[in-house]
């Protein structure tokens, strides 16, 4: 499956931070925008199938799949670029700036956010046939993730706030080794299994994904879940945003960078 080694593929995230960092604000958003709503369109995905067969397993087997799409059409998730892009700044490449960082994480939210509520809406008028009765089965579910996610969190201070922030960082974790891994190799199938397997832990153990919350949130506030919005970005989004930060720069960004790229020198024979 053409196996590149660390030394190479984290290359290949420097520069793709790089090239994150001087894509124009179109293109940025445009991609940003069809990353969150196919993203979305697979937590809806992985929520029906697991109502429907009572399994979450199987819901968190299948969920990947929105991730490898959108990821071989070249679209850019905040996950994402919350670890590659400040690498070209560590390797200062030209133009590459924290203000570009900061930019970049901007409009990647923004478009993210954009194309997650698009799904949202359109989830919710199905799953109420537009709004015209009750929410069916997988609509309640969402309301309650919603709830257990948001006051949840709340109900236990900040031993709820610690908990979700680590979910955050666990999370990205596991996400961005997804994005390294797709460049890990040059064939489709070789991208797939890599990607498929660290998404497919985050999604089954209940780590926490500002863009997937960007879907199941604003979703289950429109299918009546008993929370507000401000306990969702208090008590979600916000700190899932910071710990994804962490989660994904920290464990996989600079710690890729710093072994593989920025190698040590070795230790001289006795």
């Amino acid at each position: 499956m053409a196996y590149l080694a660390p030394a190479e593929f984290v290359t290949k995230m420097v520069d793709a931070g790089e090239s994150k960092l001087l894509m124009s604000t179109r293109d940025t958003l445009i991609r940003a925008y069809m990353a969150g709503a196919i993203l979305a369109l697979a937590a809806a995905f992985a929520v029906s199938i697991t109502v429907n067969t009572g399994n979450p397993l199987i819901g968190a087997l299948l969920f990947p799949v929105g991730f490898c799409m959108l990821y071989l059409m070249g679209f850019d998730l905040l996950t994402g670029v919350f670890t590659l892009a400040p690498l070209a700044v560590f390797d200062k490449r030209a133009g590459a700036t924290w203000g570009g960082v900061l930019r970049n994480w901007s409009l990647v939210f923004i478009g993210n956010f954009a194309g997650a509520l698009t799904v949202a809406v359109f989830m919710a008028i199905i799953f109420t046939s537009g709004f015209s009765e009750a929410p069916n089965a997988i609509g309640q579910k969402i309301g309650h993730i919603g709830e257990s996610r948001t006051v949840g969190y709340a109900a236990h201070g900040a031993a709820g706030m610690l908990t979700l922030f680590v979910r955050a960082v666990m999370c990205n974790w596991m996400v961005s080794t997804g994005v390294v891994a797709a460049m890990m190799s040059t064939s489709v199938s070789g991208k797939v299994i890599a990607m498929w397997m660290p998404i497919l832990v985050f999604f089954y153990m209940g780590f926490e994904h500002s863009i997937v919350n960007m879907y199941l949130f604003p979703s289950g506030l429109m299918l009546g879940g008993n929370f507000t919005l401000m306990d969702y970005m208090l008590w979600n989004e916000i700190p899932t945003v910071l710990g994804n930060l962490v989660g994904g720069l920290t464990f996989v960004g600079a710690t890729l960078y710093s072994t593989h790229y920025k190698t040590a020198p070795k230790r001289r024979a006795a």
